[in-house]
């Protein structure tokens, strides 16, 4: 009897792990309904196998499809109950500061910054925790982005000066430094850029606009070009200064040479 359950504990955790995979190759093929069903199934999985990690995980990954189709609400609400099954895990494992950490994003898109910030200073956490986080696998997070995240949760926030500090501080570290992760650099620039932006500070957009762009152009990045596109809906409250004339443009020419070679 005791060698049939754990069987059957063996084969929901190894169904859990399968179905989150789907998931996320669904997720990432814009596919959310897909996704939603097939971490649903993996919630429902690693519950039976009594993997709270793994279960967390799934809840996790559920409710970026939430986030993705701006159920914030739900999405904050089901980062909640990841949080609480995560504190029945592992506690060397960082489950529950990933799920607080997404759950600040959920927070800043409804305009609670109280709760932003509580949830980022719980992931935050992830650093006193030491030897192996996480396992590559269906747990990835290490808090390796929070500083950059923090900053972008506060640009949701609208609290510029805070978001600004963070963001700066993002680009002194490591990773972020010229010449390595193209992607994350970009994104920050791209934040930098938009704050610029919503305080009508010229400067600041080119300063950092510019960069951005030079640096999509030079890596090929297609997530810092799209980034770069969103942003100009912000410098279209800038006027019909010529230098942001001019950045637009290129913004412009940028996306349409990617969907030319698409």
């Amino acid at each position: 009897m005791r060698d049939g359950r754990a069987q059957t504990g063996t084969l929901c955790f190894a169904a859990g792990d399968l179905f989150q995979l789907a998931g996320e190759l669904a997720f990432d093929a814009n596919r959310y309904h897909d996704a939603a069903a097939s971490y649903s199934l993996a919630v429902s999985a690693s519950k039976e196998a009594g993997a709270y990690d793994l279960w967390a995980c799934a809840l996790i990954r559920s409710a970026y499809v939430d986030l993705s189709e701006r159920r914030y609400k739900r999405a904050a609400d089901t980062l909640g109950a990841a949080r609480r099954v995560a504190l029945r895990g592992d506690s060397s494992l960082a489950t529950k500061h990933w799920a607080a950490a997404v759950q600040a994003e959920a927070f800043a898109w409804l305009g609670d910054f109280d709760a932003c910030e509580e949830a980022l200073d719980e992931a935050e956490k992830v650093a006193s925790l030491s030897g192996q986080v996480s396992n590559g696998g269906w747990l990835r997070f290490d808090g390796s982005r929070l500083a950059e995240e923090r900053g972008a949760r506060y640009l949701q926030l609208n609290r510029l000066g805070l978001a600004e500090t963070s963001l700066k501080d993002a680009l002194t570290l490591a990773p972020l430094a010229a010449g390595h992760s193209f992607r994350r650099r970009g994104a920050v620039l791209v934040d930098l850029a938009a704050i610029g932006a919503k305080r009508k500070d010229l400067e600041q957009v080119m300063q950092y606009g510019l960069e951005a762009l030079r640096l999509a152009r030079a890596s090929g990045s297609g997530y810092v070009a799209r980034r770069l596109h969103a942003l100009t809906s912000e410098l279209d409250t800038l006027g019909r200064d010529r230098r942001i004339t001019e950045l637009k443009a290129e913004i412009g020419s940028l996306t349409a040479s990617r969907e030319g070679m698409a």
